[in-house]
């Protein structure tokens, strides 16, 4: 391929095992030679999920065992946090202490570096409070929100974590809300092509999606919502053909309003080949 400069240097934090988009958006980064993937952390679930125990354990192994299928040549153990919301005390888990840990880290030349969110801000919340001085060294990428939050997972997952994050006067974010994500769908048909014609990654992901263990109230349609690849367009990809609004010049805040789907799909399926 084209050689690709790296850009950025990334913390990938998600609820693994929560809707496999999630996985999807993994994938995709791990891909991407625009990014360096330095820490990756677990969050816990919704209870629509099930009883949340052992939630962000089991989405730790989840998304360890996608990055050991991508055959990645130094992949990154997964750092599970805590199966509880954030409760407003100091809380060290072990996704807290990596996300500090990283945000600690020498910078690798000038690369910036990003904290891609695209589930509840759990973790983030808990790292912020245990290490405040770390929200000058990150620029939160988060998917979540929408007009009215208590419409939106992410949030009503754990809003008082997203409250004190986005509260935080010295943090940078960059946030897709959910009148943005949830443009980023692709036709299940030419998901399940994809999947069954991409090799062992493919086919993992491929399982994966026939596998769900899903509420009855859940039901599919013709297409498929990949919400959580949004940051990709600031990360392993670039947002010249996607639009947002300021909110924030010090620290920088942005809202982004559209982002463009056919880029992130047609990348991630040209990598997930390339790779097989």
């Amino acid at each position: 391929m084209i050689r690709v400069e790296p850009k950025c240097r990334v913390i990938i934090d998600n609820d693994w095992a929560g809707d496999p988009d999630g996985l999807v958006g993994l994938a995709h980064h791990a891909l991407s030679p625009a990014n360096r993937i330095i820490a990756v952390t677990a969050s816990l679930t919704n209870p629509m999920f099930g009883p949340p125990q052992g939630r962000a354990g089991a989405g730790a192994a989840l998304a360890e065992d996608l990055l050991r299928v991508l055959k990645l040549p130094d992949p990154s153990t997964v750092q599970a946090g805590p199966d509880a919301p954030f409760t407003g005390q100091p809380r060290e888990s072990a996704a807290a202490r990596a996300i500090i840990a990283a945000a600690a880290e020498p910078a690798g030349g000038d690369l910036p570096l990003v904290l891609v969110c695209a589930g509840p801000l759990t973790n983030v919340a808990d790292a912020l409070l245990v290490e405040p001085a770390i929200a000058s060294a990150f620029t939160l990428a988060w998917v979540g929100g929408a007009k009215v939050n208590d419409d939106e997972y992410n949030y009503f997952t754990d809003p008082a974590a997203a409250d004190f994050v986005l509260g935080n006067k010295d943090l940078a974010v960059w946030q897709f809300p959910a009148e943005a994500y949830r443009r980023i769908v692709a036709p299940v048909a030419e998901l399940d092509q994809l999947f069954r014609t991409a090799g062992t990654a493919g086919a993992w992901l491929w399982e994966l999606f026939h596998g769900l263990d899903v509420p009855d109230f859940v039901k599919f349609g013709p297409l498929w919502c990949l919400g959580d690849s949004a940051p990709l367009v600031v990360t392993g990809l670039d947002d010249a053909t996607s639009a947002f609004t300021e909110t924030g010049t010090q620290p920088e805040r942005r809202t982004y309003t559209s982002v463009d789907t056919r880029l992130i799909m047609a990348d991630f399926a040209a990598k997930l080949r390339l790779q097989a």
